[in-house]
């Protein structure tokens, strides 16, 4: 006859283990005896080392007692469902440590390889985070909204970031969100703009948007996304 406390250390758990079992009816709990000690037999010594068998081997405590005295099949058929189930936690683990790996990749884990790429050359040649934060965002949108003009837009934005003049137009484009909306460099600037963009005409961006809808979105969706005199601007260089 054990203690609780040698019966503790024939299994190698803890007591409060095993009131925790007694607790979950897992372990049958013992009268006490003459002398106030609950007391153990083999048959729950070797019920104790099958609960621990079980449950250090993933095995929840809800399924323990079903499977503590099922036959081989039953056992074998358990075992492999929890396997499934482990194995699918395990590929949702590693799928959420690939996302926690691309966070030190930055805007990859938002946007695509070439969005992520665009937004870094802006970066490169001086643009400001709050510019690069706003194309961020509208890029997420737009993939989101309209895959296949994203994609056309991207790769056309990358080729035009190989033309000075175009690296030119981004950084006073950046620049003019905070000129005064009288400032007179607008009105050159939207000159400027409207004579780089003529040589490009017909091509995507001079296109319909197949979800018109998307831009009423980002306008709504990105308070401080336009200035009064970006907003100028955009009506100068309309023309």
């Amino acid at each position: 006859m054990l203690t609780i406390g040698q019966l503790a250390d024939y299994a190698g758990v803890t007591t409060k283990a095993i009131r925790h079992y007694h607790e979950r009816g897992l372990l049958a709990e013992p009268d006490r005896d003459s002398s106030g000690y609950r007391r153990y037999t083999a048959r729950d010594a070797i019920r104790l080392v099958k609960i621990r068998t079980l449950t250090g081997a993933g095995i929840p405590l809800a399924r323990v007692e079903d499977l503590l005295d099922a036959d081989a099949d039953v056992l074998a058929a358990a075992i492999a469902e929890i396997d499934h189930d482990l194995r699918e936690r395990m590929a949702q683990l590693q799928r959420t440590r690939d996302q926690l790996a691309q966070l030190h990749g930055g805007d990859l884990l938002f946007v695509s390889a070439d969005v992520a790429d665009y937004l870094a050359e802006l970066r490169d040649i001086g643009v400001s985070e709050r510019h690069i934060r706003m194309e961020r965002e509208g890029w997420i949108l737009m993939h989101t909204a309209s895959p296949e003009d994203a994609a056309m837009w991207i790769a056309e934005k990358r080729e035009f970031m190989g033309n000075p003049e175009f690296r030119a137009l981004c950084l006073e484009h950046d620049a003019a969100f905070d000129w005064s909306v009288d400032d007179p460099r607008l009105i050159a600037l939207a000159a400027r703009t409207r004579s780089w963009f003529a040589s490009y005409h017909g091509r995507s961006e001079a296109g319909p948007v197949h979800n018109p809808a998307i831009a009423r979105l980002a306008a709504q969706s990105q308070p401080g996304a336009s200035s009064p005199a970006w907003d100028r601007l955009a009506l100068l260089t309309q023309g």
